[in-house]
């Protein structure tokens, strides 16, 4: 079975999330930002071994502090999506214009693309390419516990912005009706701030995805 744990990073606090399995105690650090001593307590604390380092897009606060855990673990690096790349070069300049510390550049070692598989432990995410927010954002689905990760694209009550470089509006809602909806109403998702809720919550609620928002 796969566990997840939400771990606050960064001043902004986003939600780095630690999955394991929990048969193996093998697990992965979705987006770890910043505050590295926060992931290490909570390796520490769950007794997982870290196996790899995942990334949903190259936002400075998702992406920042990746490949020095990575470096440290002696793990590898998997996502975003290529597209990203442009954001992954530009790290140091991001932390530079929002304060944040500085980390090593990193390239990862696998990009990902719709329809790759990750494996965590004996478990396997299944990765959808959502572009709108940023051009290369991923997403990690886990089919038997229905459960995704979804960085900045949905958010419990709101989307992801996209007046970033190459965001683009149309295109996330596209993403967000045509990959996460699809997954099902009962799919809990974590996102990249903020509580956790529900695909069919969102469809009932959410004033920009909405079904009532888009009739």
């Amino acid at each position: 079975m796969l566990k997840v744990g939400i771990i606050p990073v960064t001043p902004f606090a986003q939600n780095c999330s630690l999955v394991w399995c929990d048969q193996t105690m093998k697990g992965a650090a979705v987006d770890p930002g910043g505050d590295l001593d926060r992931i290490r307590a909570a390796l520490k604390q769950t007794g997982v071994t870290l196996e790899k380092v995942l990334l949903t897009h190259g936002h400075l606060d998702h992406a920042s502090a990746a490949g020095e855990l990575a470096a440290e673990a002696g793990v590898e690096i998997e996502g975003p999506h290529e597209d990203d790349g442009f954001l992954i070069d530009s790290l140091r300049q991001q932390g530079e214009a929002y304060g944040f510390p500085s980390y090593p550049a990193f390239t990862p070692t696998r990009w990902l693309k719709d329809g790759d598989m990750v494996g965590v432990g004996e478990e396997v995410l299944e990765v959808r390419h959502c572009p709108g927010h940023t051009p290369g954002h991923v997403i990690f689905f886990h089919a038997p516990s229905k459960l995704a990760i979804v960085g900045d694209v949905l958010f419990k009550g709101s989307i992801g912005r996209t007046d970033f470089p190459r965001g683009d509006h149309d295109t996330l809602v596209r993403s967000i009706t045509g990959q996460l909806w699809p997954l099902g109403a009962d799919v809990t998702f974590v996102p990249g701030h903020g509580p956790v809720s529900t695909f069919g919550e969102e469809r009932r609620t959410n004033p920009f995805v909405g079904d009532r928002a888009l009739a």
